[in-house]
């Protein structure tokens, strides 16, 4: 492997979202992810359809839509880890791995030996990198965290949505895990930048990564709009807190998005809707006056955005350098030329369905590109494999664990 990281081995004890994802981040950088998981269960997401992958017939399979999106460049090994031998297993692979991830409640895997302190006798050079809810500290060390529910205890419900005093009014969760994800992407940066100090030092070290902690870091300008100002922000649907007009827009057919950031270009828009007076107004010449009097500003723009087809407005405020766009369902996103240009879905083969769609890594790497080696991977495809290749064992000790029910 070519990979940035084709050096380096992960062992993914953790499962459905945030881990996972830091995990296919370090995969799709050239790494070798090793996925555990139970057997005869796996990963929750493997179950959470519809919908689920289909065969070449059509016909559903067992692996649900939801697994496929964190998982791929993955090979993965079932190990019972509530008994003795799979437990022992897991600590000779964490003997040849650079890097674990997990995302166990505060506490659990100290119960079998896998925790922090007891891999790093193990293997001292180890990075090992814990994904919860809370974080390995404080009150809420112990409590269970899910996205939905740091969305609404970190702030960004109280960010998203209507205003109550509006129709269809009041807080709103995003439309996809973005708390989970953007956990994701710091625990990826974080092994990274442990694994570079470790080139340093010849010594790994523990990461405590919490939902709550990087929810509340990445309300980024929201956050500060409180500190410095001692206010809470409020709800403002699409609109921006800081920036007017920065929002969606009816138009004919529809809706669009206007993204207006400076005077200029606000006086570009207005001189195409037809009544460029607006941005000679006191009222409206300068952005801090736009936020000021956004109640009175934005219905006038209703009213001059709905005259014309989403269509027709894009072509016109393009030209004229005026930030816009429509508002895309996945199928119109996936069939846009841009995307398609930038080759945004990417087709793997699969065992069992013949291909697997897949959305294609945003990192592009000039000398060390993502490289699509592996599709998401059936439960236990890789446990062989991995036992012999890397612990040494015999088919006749792998077969043993098997009838056991280890693995």
């Amino acid at each position: 492997m070519s990979g940035a990281l084709s050096h380096i081995r992960v062992l993914d004890l953790s499962r459905i979202l945030a881990g996972p994802w830091a995990g296919q981040i370090l995969a799709d950088l050239g790494a070798d992810v090793i996925k555990v998981e139970r057997p005869g269960e796996g990963d929750d997401t493997r179950h959470w359809g519809p919908p689920f992958l289909k065969d070449a017939q059509g016909h559903d399979t067992d692996v649900a839509a939801y697994f496929l999106c964190a998982n791929r460049n993955k090979r993965s090994i079932t190990v019972d880890m509530t008994k003795p031998d799979g437990r022992q297993l897991l600590r000779d692979l964490a003997g040849k791995c650079d890097v674990v991830l997990e995302n166990f409640k505060h506490g659990d895997l100290a119960r079998h030996g896998l925790d922090y302190a007891s891999l790093k006798v193990v293997n001292p050079r180890l990075v090992y990198c814990s994904i919860t809810g809370f974080g390995q500290d404080g009150p809420y060390a112990t409590r269970a965290g899910y996205d939905f529910l740091i969305q609404g205890l970190g702030g960004l419900m109280s960010l998203t949505g209507r205003p109550d005093d509006e129709p269809g009014g009041g807080p709103m969760k995003v439309g996809v895990a973005l708390t989970d994800i953007l956990t994701g992407l710091y625990a990826a940066n974080a092994v990274q930048a442990a694994l570079a100090a470790r080139d340093r030092t010849g010594e790994g070290q523990h990461i405590d990564l919490a939902l709550l902690d990087v929810q509340i870091a990445c309300l980024a300008n929201q956050a500060m709009n409180y500190l410095t100002t001692g206010v809470s922000p409020g709800r403002l649907g699409n609109a921006h807190p800081n920036i007017v007009p920065y929002q969606d827009f009816p138009t004919d057919d529809g809706y669009m998005i206007l993204a207006i950031g400076n005077d200029a270009q606000f006086a570009r828009f207005c001189e195409a809707a037809g009544d460029p007076s607006l941005a000679t107004d006191a009222r409206f010449a300068t952005n801090k006056a736009r936020v000021g009097h956004r109640a009175v500003l934005i219905p006038l723009l209703n009213k001059l955005t709905i005259r014309r087809t989403t269509t027709d407005w894009i072509a016109r405020l393009e030209a004229l350098g005026v930030p816009c766009g429509p508002i895309n369902t996945l199928a119109d996103v996936f069939a846009d030329p841009q995307v398609r240009s930038r080759g945004l879905r990417v087709d793997l083969p699969h065992p069992l369905a013949g291909r697997v769609p897949q959305v294609a890594s945003p990192m592009r790497l000039s000398a060390t590109p993502v490289e699509y080696r592996l599709p998401p991977p059936l439960l236990g495809e890789h446990t062989d494999e991995i036992l012999a290749s890397l612990l040494g064992l015999p088919a006749e000790r792998i077969a043993r664990l098997r009838h056991d029910e280890v693995i």
